[in-house]
């Protein structure tokens, strides 16, 4: 069995959990943040819709360089589900069309010139994109707890939905 249908099971799980969560962002609340080091309710979610890109990117280049880099932010709510959306169908058909060879491949991440890290393309995938989405949505979560929204089912039932 390809590594790409393996990758595919744990994406299926995770972009509908985090499209159900992307939902309950309270729109009014987009400035909103629960401390002066935090970033906005707006920030944040936006950065959750946003990371699948960087799967995109991970198997569409063999390095990336961040100084100088345009990252799209959703303005606004409106602009948030349908930007994840695309991003995330798009990296679903990267992640399914990607070969065992090319995620074993190395794949680099650097900042003004200098290497950050230099791993494997499935490395990467899995802790750079995968679960690096997975931790913010868990940030996501935890506003949401401060600002009494309720929280969405992802891995099972949670204390708003029984």
């Amino acid at each position: 069995m390809p590594i790409s249908e393996l990758l595919l099971r744990e994406f299926d799980v995770e972009m509908p959990n985090t499209r159900r969560t992307l939902e309950r962002v309270p729109a009014d609340k987009w400035d909103w943040k629960p401390h002066a080091k935090s970033g906005t309710l707006g920030w944040l979610a936006g950065h959750v819709a946003t990371l699948p890109r960087f799967t995109l990117t991970t198997l569409q280049t063999p390095e990336f360089e961040i100084a100088g880099a345009q990252f799209p932010q959703p303005k606004h709510f409106n602009e948030l589900l349908e930007m994840f959306d695309d991003l995330s169908k798009q990296a679903r058909a990267a992640v399914a069309a990607v070969t065992d060879v090319q995620l074993a491949d190395t794949w680099t991440l650097k900042w003004n010139g200098n290497v950050i890290f230099a791993l494997p393309r499935y490395d990467v995938l899995r802790v750079h994109c995968f679960n690096h989405l997975i931790h913010h949505r868990a940030q996501l979560t935890g506003y949401f707890r401060a600002l009494d929204v309720p929280l969405p089912a992802l891995y099972g039932p949670s204390a708003d939905e029984q």
